[in-house]
């Protein structure tokens, strides 16, 4: 797991402060639309197997200006395209050397493209596992390492899984911080071109074991988790 962009928690201390507003509860499934497809972006790496031609293929990790490099082709932009996508360009790229190139790509490390990853920030425990398990498939595939309590507000990002769910967010990242209201919890969500805020019961789900308030995730949520009131 990657630490949050300083500047992003920033503009979302203002919502962690006034906290106490009041959100309509986020229910399940009650957004989802369209399928989910795996972008490649930096940090990931490239698996690229030229078939019949084992000289140049190569595992390359995508730099942090989303290229990559290797041999016969230098500084091909990979980032936001899905691997699919890269194997039918490395074609194009190739067959200026290899006559009628045949190309396979596969990723591994999965980090994906900033803006599909899932960021928490507030109060944040740590010690979190890899990657959650469970949600009809997905883990969260981030390393260990939580926000500690070192701060007031902490601030994480982690890749996001097709079927992600709250819960396996919250196992990925350790636990909620010791003074966090985990009822007065939120998600800011992207719905058609316009982020909307919607609230969520952490507690009611890890206190009571209330798997309704276990709502799936989507690519580029962001989960605030204020901290209580004394």
């Amino acid at each position: 797991m990657r630490l949050i962009n300083y500047k992003l928690m920033i503009l979302l201390l203002g919502t962690l402060i006034v906290g106490g507003c009041s959100y309509p509860e986020l229910k399940d499934d009650a957004t989802l639309t369209g399928d989910y497809t795996y972008l490649i972006g930096p940090g990931d790496n490239v698996n690229i197997f030229v078939w019949g031609h084992p000289d140049v293929s190569q595992s390359v990790p995508v730099r942090p200006d989303g290229k990559i490099t290797m041999p016969l082709v230098e500084d091909v932009l990979v980032s936001g395209k899905t691997p699919y996508e890269l194997a039918r360009a490395m074609e194009k790229e190739l067959a200026v050397y290899i006559r009628d190139p045949k190309v396979v790509v596969m990723v591994t490390g999965f980090t994906g493209v900033d803006a599909q990853q899932i960021r928490i920030v507030g109060q944040i425990g740590g010690g979190g596992g890899s990657g959650g398990g469970g949600g009809g498939g997905g883990g969260g595939g981030g390393s260990s390492g939580g926000g500690g309590n070192s701060s007031r507000y902490s601030g994480q990002k982690i890749p996001y899984s097709k079927g992600m769910t709250l819960l396996d967010v919250i196992i990925s990242i350790g636990s909620i911080g010791q003074y966090a209201d985990g009822n007065r919890a939120s998600i800011i969500r992207k719905i058609n071109g316009k982020q909307q805020q919607f609230g969520l019961k952490i507690d009611d789900l890890i206190e009571d074991a209330d798997i309704s308030k276990n709502v799936r995730m989507m690519p580029g949520d962001i989960l605030v988790i204020p901290e209580a009131y004394f």
